[in-house]
């Protein structure tokens, strides 16, 4: 009995032995397939084969990108200066609207899509790649991680802004300390710091806790104000935008005020920097897909497309950097990467074309996976800081024209955007 246990023992090892040998024989098999470099049909017709047209379509197609990023991108940061679209203005939240449609829009009907078509391509071996929906689970995770990045983003600038603060109170404190004249009724800055509380919690936590994260400004803007519910909520907001902090419920009101606004400017420098890593990452695709094809029935299409692509993702970024507040050598250096990415990966594509294959196995699954990487960052960002961010907000709920105009903006934007992948 025991020799037929070890026996059945011993062959059921066996057996599995075998299935783990054909099993990493498959993976390895499907790896070396997917990393191939060989040709697998072509997309393009052969008899619209033309190196020498389309290389001078290249360069118009570089000239008009660089033209439509950089008009996007320079009217929101140069019309902050301007009245009809300062930050805080209507027409600003409502081009802002049409911004997030197109981010939206670009990341579901654009990338999305052409990443499950590469990774679907008869070119690629069938395991792994139709076995499993690769391009949602990548778009998936990267959403993901880009809200660990966002969370912890977002706690590294409130704990850096909130240790600034303490500094600048302890070297003001130490000044009242130091000049005894108190008499003139001024309340000693540390006056302010009791306003938080004496719990020393971090700049932007909230009581249980938490830190503000994320584009519920809705939610954090109710804290901040104060205001009751209703339309005598939306009366203060009112009455505060008009006659401002001086007139509105005393200091406290004020203080609370002025630290809303430095968390908004947190939010903003944390969404603009995550919105370029994701605006970046399939600009290069994009840019590279064009540099290596010579199809001018490919290309001419792609010149208008690409560059009302990006011209429209260029007010999208604008607008989020504006709102940052950052220096103008910081605001200068995004909107040149911004700019100069899609021209540069055009400009590396042409360079390339004549050993780099886009027909490939290998160029077919980097392809799908940066697109899906790159669409899960743009939906992540449209929806929780943009779209959320505004539609959530009081000062949205209280304003219905605001409300109608926003809407059709950014329906219009999607619209828009989802419409170019006709040509693009």
């Amino acid at each position: 009995m025991l020799f037929i246990e070890g026996l059945w023992e011993l062959l059921y090892l066996d057996h599995f032995q075998s299935q783990a040998q054909a099993f990493s024989g498959v993976l390895f098999e499907a790896i070396s397939k997917s990393m191939s470099n060989s040709s697998c049909g072509s997309s393009e017709l052969e008899i619209c084969r033309d190196h020498s047209s389309a290389l001078i379509l290249k360069l118009i197609a570089i000239a008009s990108i660089l033209f439509g990023g950089i008009i996007g991108i320079a009217i929101p940061i140069i019309g902050k200066h301007r009245h009809f679209l300062k930050t805080d203005g209507s027409l600003f939240v409502a081009a802002k609207a049409f911004a997030a449609g197109v981010i939206l829009a670009t990341g579901f009907v654009h990338m999305l899509s052409a990443a499950s078509e590469a990774l679907s391509d008869p070119c690629l071996p069938e395991y792994p790649w139709k076995k499993f929906p690769f391009s949602g689970f990548f778009a998936m995770m990267a959403s993901l991680l880009t809200l660990l990045l966002d969370f912890v983003g977002t706690q590294y600038y409130e704990r850096k802004q909130g240790l600034n603060k303490a500094s600048e109170e302890q070297v003001r404190v130490g000044s009242v300390d130091a000049n005894p004249g108190h008499e003139s009724g001024i309340i000693p800055i540390v006056e302010v710091k009791e306003l938080n509380g004496s719990s020393g919690k971090v700049f932007g936590e909230e009581e249980h806790g938490g830190m503000h994260i994320v584009g519920m400004h809705a939610h954090a803007a109710h804290h901040r104000h104060n205001h009751s519910h209703g339309q005598d909520g939306c009366d203060g907001l009112v009455s505060s935008r008009d006659h401002g902090h001086a007139h509105g419920s005393g200091h406290e009101h004020g203080h609370e005020h002025g630290e809303g606004d430095e968390e908004s400017g947190l939010r903003h420098v944390v969404v603009s920097q995550i919105l370029e890593l994701g605006i970046l990452s399939h600009s290069v695709i994009i840019g590279l897909s064009l540099g290596v094809s010579q199809s001018p029935c490919t290309i001419r299409p792609l010149i208008a497309a690409l560059s009302f692509h990006q011209f429209f993702e260029g007010f999208a970024l604008g607008g989020c950097i504006s709102q940052a507040q950052f220096k103008t050598l910081s605001t200068t250096i995004m909107a040149c990467f911004f700019a100069i990415t899609t021209p540069a990966g055009i400009g590396i594509g042409t360079a390339i074309s004549s050993f780099y294959n886009p027909n490939s196995p290998r160029a077919l699954a980097a392809e799908g996976i940066l697109d899906s990487l790159s669409a899960g960052i743009l939906v992540y960002m449209a929806l929780v800081d943009l779209i959320a961010a505004d539609f959530l907000s009081k000062r949205m709920s209280c304003n219905f024209r605001l409300q109608v105009v926003s809407y059709c903006m950014l329906f219009l934007g999607a619209g828009l955007m989802s419409s170019l992948a006709v040509w693009a």
